[in-house]
């Protein structure tokens, strides 16, 4: 269960989050939190996170390890920090800044040569699911992300399903809707590497997760989990996602 705060929060309230969900998230080696800060708040977050079962992500982060490129962030300093996850290709980072599928290919490269894991999103908007075109759209992004990547790599990532439609409109796609991609996406994977990777890789769904539609959503075969935009950003409603099962 994996949170993106986006561009919220500052530290102090990073660390009363840290502080609203300490000893609440589950010990289970079955399910994993991860929360992806903005950079501002990184420092705090993973020190915040250390002896916890908490993971921690950026947002986003640069392809080169270091160099004269102003306002960026290096992958090679966010495992030095001690990150786990970075997360890449967000539809707002396609959208609003332009980032191609290269990029996001030659993002995912760095962070894992870094020995950082990527979460890799992908999803459609609402004219491209209305002209039957999202299995094509996505899987053109999941071939692209994941070029030139080994299967052992792929096998320890993560790709989120995030309809476009469906981030921060309220709407959700439905549980069905939701499982056919992420299925779809899991046999792009078995096409490109064979059904060990595949079956290895956690795929996600995002997009208006919350409390009251989790379980439904992870009730799914080929749904391993969410990608959680402003739920993830209370306490209370992370830590009831993050233990849905109960």
């Amino acid at each position: 269960m994996a949170g993106n705060w986006k561009m919220n929060k500052n530290p102090e309230e990073t660390q009363a989050f840290l502080d609203g969900v300490k000893g609440k998230l589950p010990e289970s080696s079955k399910v994993q939190t991860v929360i992806a800060a903005p950079a501002i708040d990184l420092t705090t977050l993973v020190a915040g996170a250390k002896g916890t079962p908490l993971q921690t992500a950026a947002e986003n982060c640069y392809f080169e390890d270091a160099g004269a490129f102003t306002g960026e962030t290096s992958p090679k300093a966010l495992k030095d920090m001690g990150l786990d996850y970075v997360v890449i290709g967000h539809s707002e980072r396609r959208g609003y800044f332009h980032e191609t599928d290269q990029d996001i290919n030659k993002k995912a490269k760095a962070i894992l040569k870094n020995g950082l894991l990527p979460i890799i999103c992908c999803g459609e908007s609402l004219d491209q699911r209305e002209a039957g075109q999202t299995n094509d759209w996505v899987a053109s992004q999941v071939e692209a992300a994941l070029a030139g990547i080994s299967a052992a790599d792929v096998k320890n990532s993560v790709i989120a399903y995030e309809p476009i439609w469906a981030i921060g409109t309220g709407k959700t796609a439905s549980a069905d809707q939701a499982q056919e991609v992420v299925a779809h996406i899991r046999s792009i994977v078995a096409k490109l590497y064979d059904a060990e990777t595949a079956d290895a890789v956690r795929i996600l769904y995002g997009g208006s997760v919350k409390p009251a539609n989790v379980k439904e959503l992870m009730a799914k075969p080929d749904i391993d989990g969410g990608l959680v935009g402003g739920a993830s950003m209370d306490p209370e409603s992370f830590v009831a996602l993050a233990n849905y099962q109960d």
